[in-house]
This record gives C-alpha cells, sequence and structure tokens, in this order.
C-alpha cells in the first residue's frame, strides 16, 4: 500500500466509531497490516458459524448481516463487522454479504493480535471503545429488562382488561379457529373449550356468511382494511342452544405471515326490546295523533234535547265499568264522540284508545289490522307489525262500522271478547290482553244475523250495554247548539268575522232533516264559515230547502229511467270523478267525501262495494 493511500486510509480510520480512541502513530501502524477486498453484488462475505479469524471496515458500499431469509440489519461506509468473533476467536453469529459492489478493509487475527501486544497505544485505544460499548450493552440491557417489566405489566393490565371484558373477545386465525376467548365469550358460547372449534359453528347462517365475507373479501383479497364495524345483528348459538343478538366489530392483524382476527360482541337484547318498545309505541302514537285530528275537529258533546240527555246519562253509568258497549245510530250522529266520552270517563282515561273502521279496511287486511301479523305471513308481509288490539292492551279499543265485520273473522273477534286471547296472522304465540271493547254500527244488527252476515253470539257480546244515539233531526234545538258552536270554532280558525244566528236563521236549521247528521252539519258550516263577507251568511243559499211536499208535486219529466245496474254504473262513474279531482283523497274538507256531501265512512264503503280501485 503506497503512503498516500495509506495517509488517507489513516484518516478514514479516524473518523471510525471502533477507531476512535486509537492514536494517530498506532492508526498507522494498523493501517499497514490492512488488506483492500472487493466484493460483487450478492457475493457472501462470510458464513454463519464460521470461525472468526479476521474483521472488516466498509470503506465503500453496503452489506446486510443476515441469517437464512431474515434480514437483522444493514451496514454501510465507516461501520465494522467481525470483531467480536476475531476477538473471542468464536463462530460468527450471522452471515453477512454484499448488497452493492463494496470496499472493505480487512485484519487478520494474528496481526490484530500483534499490535495489541506490541503496540500500547493501539491496545488502550481498542480497550477503552470496547469498554464503553459495554457499560452501552449494559445500559441497554437495563432499558430492556426495564423495557420488558413494563411490557409484561402492560401485558397484564391487557389480559385483566380483556378477560374482565363485558364484550365478547373472539380471536380466531384464517381458517376460522378459535384461538382465544375471554370468559364474556365462554358464556355466550356456552362452552368452556371453545379454543381450536371453528368460531362460525356458533353462529346462525346469516351470521356466520357475512364473518366469512368479511374475512374472505374485506380482509384478505383487498389487504387494505384492518377493522369494520358489522352492520347486520349477530346472532350467536351457544353450544346448548341458547340464542343471543349481538353488535360488532371485526379487525384483522398479522403476526409472522400469519392472518388473525378479532371478533368483539357487544349484547344488545335489552336495546332490541326498548327499539321494539318505542317502535310500538310510536305506532301507538301515530294512532293517536291521527285520533286528536280526528277529535279537534268533533267539538265535543253539545246537548240539550232530553233524547241526547239520555245518551250522556247512559255514558255516566257504563264508564266505569268494564262492560262492553254497541253504540247504535245513523251515520254522523257522533257515535265516535260518544265512545271517546266513555273512555275518558273511565279508569282506562290514561291508556290509549284505537279506533278501527271496520268497513274502511279491505277484507283481506282487516285481520292484519286487528291482530297483527309476522314477517313473511303474506306478501308484502315485509316487516312483522302490533296490530290494533295489542296497541290497546290496558286501555280501549274502539270497533267502529262493526257490522262490515267479514263472517270469518267474527269467531276471532268472539275470542277476544270470552278469553282476551288471540295469534297474530302468521303466528302461532298466543297472545294475551285486557282490552274494554266499544262496537258501533249504523245496520240493524238483528238483520244481519237472521240474512247469515253476523254471528248472533257476538252480537248478545257486543250488546251488553247498548246506547242508540239520535239522529240530528231528533234532537230538537241541538242542531243550532252545535251549528252555533261549529261557526265561532271554524271563525277562529279561518280568521273571519264572528257569525251569531239569528231566530231566522235558526228556523231554517231546524226544517232541514240533515240526512248526513252532524258531519254533514260540520261540513255545510265550514263551507258557509269560508264564503261569509263581514260576518254574514245567507243560510237560504246554503241549506237544502227542498221537502217532501215539493219534490212529490214536481212534474215528472221526460228523462230515461235507468235499471239499477246503470245507476251503479253512474255512482260509480261520479265516484271516481270526485277521486281523480281531489287525488284520491277520502278524508278532510277538501277529499272526495265533502265534494260528494257524504260520509267519508259511506264513501269508503262505497268503493269497496263498487270494487273502485285506484289506478297505479
Amino acid at each position: 500500500m503506497d503512503t498516500s493511500k495509506e495517509v488517507e486510509i489513516v484518516d478514514f480510520l479516524a473518523e471510525v466509531l471502533f477507531f476512535s480512541e486509537v492514536s494517530q502513530k498506532s492508526l498507522k501502524n494498523f493501517a499497514a497490516k490492512l488488506t483492500i477486498e472487493v466484493f460483487r453484488k450478492g457475493e457472501v462475505i462470510f458464513e454463519k458459524d464460521e470461525i472468526g479469524d479476521s474483521m472488516y471496515v466498509i470503506l465503500d458500499g453496503k452489506v446486510k448481516v443476515y441469517e437464512r431469509d431474515h434480514t437483522y440489519g444493514i451496514l454501510e461506509k465507516g461501520e465494522c463487522f467481525g470483531e467480536y468473533a476475531l476477538i473471542d476467536s468464536k463462530k460468527r453469529s450471522a452471515a453477512i454479504a454484499a448488497l452493492e459492489e463494496t470496499q472493505v478493509l480487512k485484519i487478520d487475527r494474528k496481526y490484530f493480535y500483534e499490535l495489541l501486544s506490541t503496540d500500547i497505544g493501539f491496545a488502550k485505544g481498542i480497550l477503552s471503545v470496547m469498554i464503553k460499548r459495554h457499560r452501552k450493552l449494559d445500559e441497554t440491557q437495563e432499558q430492556l429488562m426495564q423495557s420488558r417489566k413494563e411490557l409484561q405489566e402492560l401485558n397484564d393490565k391487557l389480559n385483566g382488561l380483556i378477560m374482565g371484558a363485558t364484550d365478547a373477545i373472539i380471536m380466531f386465525d384464517k381458517s376460522f379457529k378459535i384461538i382465544l376467548a375471554n370468559p364474556s365469550a365462554h358464556q355466550i358460547l356456552e362452552n368452556k373449550d371453545a379454543l381450536k372449534r371453528n368460531v362460525l359453528f356458533f353462529l346462525d347462517e346469516p351470521s356466520a356468511s357475512k364473518i366469512e365475507h368479511l374475512v374472505s373479501h374485506q380482509f384478505l383479497k383487498e389487504g387494505i382494511q384492518k377493522q369494520t364495524f358489522i352492520d347486520d345483528v349477530i346472532k350467536v348459538i351457544g353450544s346448548e342452544g341458547k340464542e343471543s343478538n349481538h353488535e360488532g366489530t371485526l379487525s384483522s392483524y398479522d403476526h409472522e405471515g400469519e392472518h388473525f382476527y378479532l371478533l368483539i360482541l357487544r349484547n344488545i337484547e335489552e336495546r332490541l326490546i326498548a327499539e321494539n318498545k318505542i317502535t310500538a309505541l310510536q305506532t301507538q302514537t301515530a294512532y293517536l295523533e291521527e285520533e286528536v285530528k280526528e277529535l279537534t275537529r268533533s267539538f265535543g258533546i253539545i246537548a240539550n234535547d232530553q233524547s241526547m240527555m239520555q245518551v250522556l246519562k247512559q255514558i255516566e253509568q257504563v264508564a266505569q265499568t268494564k262492560a262492553t258497549v254497541l253504540i247504535h245510530g245513523e251515520t254522523g250522529t257522533g257515535k265516535e264522540l260518544v265512545a271517546w266520552a266513555i273512555h275518558n270517563s273511565s279508569n282506562r282515561a290514561n291508556k290509549p284508545m284505537i279506533r278501527v273502521n271496520c268497513g274502511a279496511i279491505p277484507g283481506n287486511l282487516i285481520e292484519s289490522e286487528l291482530f297483527g301479523h309476522e314477517k313473511g305471513a303474506f306478501t308484502g308481509a315485509v316487516t312483522s307489525r302490533k296490530g290494533r288490539f295489542l296497541l290497546a292492551d290496558g286501555g280501549t279499543i274502539f270497533l267502529d262500522e262493526i257490522g262490515e265485520l267479514p263472517i270469518e273473522l267474527q269467531p276471532k273477534l268472539l275470542r277476544v271478547i270470552q278469553e282476551g286471547e288471540f295469534e297474530p296472522v302468521g303466528s302461532s304465540e298466543t297472545i294475551k290482553v285486557e282490552v274494554r271493547i266499544i262496537a258501533a254500527t249504523h245496520r240493524d244488527l238483528k238483520k244481519s244475523i237472521s240474512k247469515g252476515q253476523f254471528r248472533e253470539d257476538l252480537y248478545y257480546r257486543l250488546n251488553v250495554f247498548p246506547i242508540n244515539v239520535p239522529s240530528l233531526k231528533e234532537r230538537g234545538d241541538d242542531v243550532c247548539l252545535i251549528a252555533q258552536s261549529m261557526i265561532e270554532r271554524f271563525s277562529k280558525e279561518l280568521n273571519k268575522n264572528h257569525v251569531t244566528l239569528s231566530e231566522t236563521d235558526k228556523i231554517y236549521f231546524k226544517n232541514y232533516d240533515w240526512p248526513g247528521n252532524v258531519r254533514e252539519l260540520q261540513n255545510l258550516i265550514e263551507r258557509a264559515v269560508i264564503i261569509s263577507k263581514n260576518g254574514k251568511i245567507d243560510w237560504s243559499d246554503i241549506i237544502p230547502m227542498k221537502n217532501k211536499e215539493e219534490e212529490a208535486s214536481k212534474p215528472l219529466d221526460n228523462q230515461k229511467i235507468y235499471t239499477t245496474q246503470e245507476m251503479q254504473e253512474l255512482e260509480k262513474e261520479n265516484i271516481v270523478k270526485a277521486l281523480k279531482i281531489t287525488r284520491w283523497k277520502i278524508y278532510g274538507s277538501n277529499g272526495a267525501a265533502a265534494l260528494l256531501n257524504i260520509p267519508p265512512t259511506t264513501l269508503a264503503s262505497k268503493i269497496k262495494s263498487l270494487k273502485i280501485e285506484r289506478p297505479l
């Protein structure tokens, strides 16, 4: 090695940490013993377990320290390797290979030991560096021991959290075999020996398919997603058959090339029960809100005539009992108001009163409406639904137009009255209820019985306490009292000037027969207030004044005489026309019933009997 190269190497070695304590003079002696070797990319410098007879200093390039497929580290320019095996003459602890073309300075053991024994400066420098290394190693080992202690404490805490968690924690491998399960998991799995068993065996089919899909598609194939919230309810089936519902998260991690998965399940049984209660309450609230809307437009019971005062007396007599009540009366006489009065005067007033119009619900749906149904019980039953009887449990159910109830459903209603129990459509579960039943009809049910349209035993069970609501024409001056109350209400709602009925006005009201009863009166009053000007209404233009004598004296014209079938077709066309104008809305002041000047329940019955269907 020429002098200039030797000087260059001495300067280079002075910057190498292993020789940082060696004097310049001793470095020159050391440099004189070195040889320069060059290794190609991938060339092995020495193998593991070889006897260490030399050490190396990287002059240029990079090498890797490895054992088989595992790389321990990368060494670069200015770093040494092989010094420990050189000093203690033991086997190499790892192999070294060049990562690129690499130049190294090499010294053999005999020259290294020769310098240690003859060059005191070299020996002191190397010894000083080795002492510092060992001190550093001691510090590192102490830190490692402390880290191990802290890691053990952390593991103990983590293990305590896992084992004490109320959530079920299950770890499994890529073949779905359980490798860890905490006590909460063992509890829901009902198996203390769940380890090594397939986690999918403890899930119902939809849940197992969901977990399998997440593992095979979102974790293994995509290789990106490491955790996810499972958006479906996971149903666990224990070894003893107990089922439980859970929400869960699934996460994955890799360890030494193996995939592992962590399933955390939280029991939501109580939450599902609460949600079902909320759903039931929301359904009940929707019914009640609809009832409130109807009530706010019903004006309460206003009575002064003796016939209606008798009804109020009967309400007072029966309200506090559990007796079934059957309210008789023409359409529009206020039978529902009587039902509400009974309910609100009873000890059930703080519970709901659920109304069902048996004439407005199609025959194929009335059973489901009354008793509820299970999911899939019939086409269109996409979810389970509670029936009106269950919603009315503890309260009252009002069965309006009971005479329209299909004959095939009447035994089921009779059973509810007698036994207080029923089964929802599509279910074998018997449900017990405690419900007060109030029914109403405008039909003569005894005639329906003779025609085989109504069960006699059901009639007697319903007719325990009959109440006959008189028609409006039978109530004398009540029509004027009710009309004045309605005028005041609508004037306030519509921001119109107040109108007071004169004695002449009252004659108009009392002379008209009011075939539509209170409902007809209500629609007429609302229309009158809308068109009123400056607090004045000409009732002669609003109230039909033609009496029967005038109709009888009217000369016959030469118009065509229609058959019954033709009259039905004309009526059907007229109803369809009204429905189209009102966009198929039946109820309300702007509904088809108001346009046709007939009660909504009557219109609903006609739509049903004439088989009128709304086009899709």
